[in-house]
């Protein structure tokens, strides 16, 4: 389904070839060139989504991200790629903290761009449309808060409940602990990073076939946590 896309990157070719790949798409595009017309644009047409490059000039991606995400009427929602030629670490989970949906590193291939809009498209249509997830036999349905795997109904507390389906509603994506504490717990609670790691290991108990060789809840070396965004058969079994 075609969807308005604001791209905001500063390098004029770059933006031409993204606004060429997003329009064949049949997606309605507009670009701007910095960081300000980002934030007044993100404002005026409440767009689908937004392409988002980190280093731009007036103010820069990341601020443009904090901003927006503050903006409660207008851009609090709005998902978010972000473009950055940033591959340090601190630099991508800052990023994904401030509230990016995804991102990609330069140099990308624009079809894989392409590729990532049409997934946080469908990502986030799900959502709005109470879409039951499954990965493999494993089905998370946040309308009637249950876990299912293989059909059999699971028990889980809250807590593990929020936690799966902060990741089940991005299959693939790596969360920080951090995110999932606050997704779980808010921002008012005062706890530690491994009471996720407490979360998990219970989690992994009662959804893998193997806990100790975990198919759907993975850990993500110096980041966090994913849920695989498909599982086989042999990971199952």
């Amino acid at each position: 389904m075609p969807a308005r896309i604001l791209v905001a990157e500063d390098d004029l070719k770059q933006a031409e070839l993204i606004r060429r790949y997003l329009e064949r798409e049949g997606h309605l595009t507009v670009v701007v060139h910095d960081g300000r017309a980002a934030i007044d644009e993100a404002r005026r047409r409440s767009p689908d989504l937004l392409v988002l490059d980190v280093m731009m000039p007036k103010v820069d991606g990341l601020d443009v991200c904090r901003v927006l995400r503050a903006d409660r009427d207008t851009g609090a929602e709005v998902p978010i790629i972000m473009l950055t030629a940033r591959s340090t670490e601190d630099d991508l989970l800052l990023g994904l903290d401030l509230g990016a949906d995804d991102y990609l590193t330069k140099p990308y291939n624009p079809r894989e761009l392409v590729a990532r809009v049409r997934t946080v498209l469908r990502r986030t249509r799900s959502k709005a449309e109470g879409e039951v997830y499954r990965v493999g036999e494993l089905e998370i349905d946040p309308s009637r808060h249950e876990v299912r795997l293989a059909g059999r109904l699971l028990e889980v507390t809250p807590a593990e409940f929020k936690i799966l389906a902060c990741l089940a509603a991005s299959p693939g994506r790596a969360f920080s602990r951090q995110q999932l504490l606050e997704h779980a717990f808010g921002f008012d609670h005062y706890v530690f990073d491994r009471t996720i790691d407490v979360h998990v290991m219970n989690l992994r108990k009662k959804v893998e076939p193997s806990p100790g060789t975990p198919a759907y809840l993975k850990t993500v070396y110096g980041v966090g946590y994913k849920l695989a965004d498909k599982v086989v058969a042999s990971d199952a079994s």
